[in-house]
C-alpha cells in the first residue's frame, strides 16, 4: 500500500478519509445501502487496528483483520 505521511493525513485540505470513501461511492452511484455498508467496513478495519491509518497499512493488516473475523464472528 503506497504510504502516506503522518502531516500530508492531517491537513486541512485533505478530506477524511469516510468522507473519500463516500464521494467515490457516489460518483459511481452505488446504493446508499452499499456505501453504508462500505463505510461500515472501512470503519470496523480502522477500529481493528487501534485506529490506525489504512495508508500505513497493508497486506498483513488486511489478512489479520479477515482472520479475526473467520475465526471469531
Amino acid at each position: 500500500m503506497r504510504q502516506i505521511s503522518s502531516s500530508s493525513l492531517n491537513s486541512p485540505e485533505t478530506p477524511r478519509l469516510l468522507v473519500r470513501v463516500r464521494d467515490k461511492i457516489r460518483l459511481k452511484h452505488y446504493s446508499i445501502r452499499t456505501e453504508q455498508a462500505y463505510t461500515d467496513w472501512v470503519r470496523r478495519f480502522i477500529l481493528f487496528h487501534e485506529k490506525r491509518h489504512p495508508a500505513e497499512m497493508g497486506a498483513a493488516e488486511v489478512e489479520q483483520f479477515l482472520t479475526h473475523l473467520a475465526v471469531y464472528k
